[in-house]
Parts: C-alpha cells; structure tokens; sequence
C-alpha cells in the first residue's frame, strides 16, 4: 500500500510548465494594455468634469453678484493671479457704490485662471486643470458654459 502511494507521489506533476506560466503573463499583460488607457481617460474626464463644476459654481456666484448691480471689478483672494486648488477662494466685487464679497471652493488640481466683468452686468470665469490631458472650461453671461474657451 506505501508502495503504491510512493509511486503515485513520485509520477504527480509538481509545478507549472515554462510554457503555462509564459501563456498567463501573456494574458496579464493584454488585459493590462486594454485597462490602462480606459484608466487615465476617466481620470482625464473627471478632471474636466471637477473644472466643469467649479467654472459653474463660480459662475452662479457672479450671476448673483451681478443682480444687485453691475460689477465694475473683481478680485480674488486679494489679486488676480491664478489659484490652484484644492483652496477656498474668497471673490471681492467693486460696485459703483460699494462692494461685496463671497467665498467659494475650487477643488484639487482645478485652476482658477481669470475672472472679467464689463461692468455691465456681464462676466466671464476661466477655470482650468493641472492635468493637461484636460479642457478646461469658461462661463460667461452671454454663451453660459464652454469647454476650452477663455475670457477676454
């Protein structure tokens, strides 16, 4: 009975062939080609998609500053110079007879590039992205949201 158990133990594979494992890596590495691309363009859309939001929140705030009256300027954070997030960026308008202001959050890798007012009531908001694969976007009072486009 041992003998027979010996010699069963001894004729039973005890590994993978070359070929077996060379076979896996190839399926591995076709699988990790067709994943990575799909990976960093839904990395590319949800940096836009965060710029989006952020071009419209800001947007929103300006509209509501702009139906009290009709801004002449605006600072943010104390300047004009470009904010990279993640940040809590405070918006100062100068009215003709005052002024007013807000705070509103940019989200990471978002870039809050420029912000214009006519002093019509129109405006115009730039936010761009750190990843350059990514649009960013622009909204104004006249044409509402725009991917890639800048303010004057």
């Amino acid at each position: 009975m041992l003998a027979r158990l010996r010699k069963a133990m001894d004729e039973k594979e005890q590994g993978f062939t070359l070929i077996e494992l060379l076979v896996v890596m190839i399926i591995i590495g076709i699988l990790a080609a067709i994943a990575i691309p799909l990976f960093l363009n839904q990395k590319k859309k949800a940096h836009e998609t965060s710029a989006k939001s952020d071009a419209t929140n800001i947007s929103k705030e300006m509209a509501a500053f702009s139906v009290d009256a009709n801004p002449t300027a605006v600072t943010w954070n104390g300047g004009t110079a470009a904010v990279t997030g993640p940040t809590s960026v405070t918006l100062a308008v100068t009215y003709a007879s005052g002024s007013d202001s807000t705070t509103v959050k940019l989200g990471q890798n978002d870039i809050l590039q420029k912000i214009t007012v006519d002093g019509n009531g129109g405006y115009c908001v730039q936010v761009g992205s750190t990843d350059s694969g990514a649009s960013g976007f622009s909204a104004d009072s006249n044409n509402g949201l725009t991917r890639g486009g800048t303010c004057p």
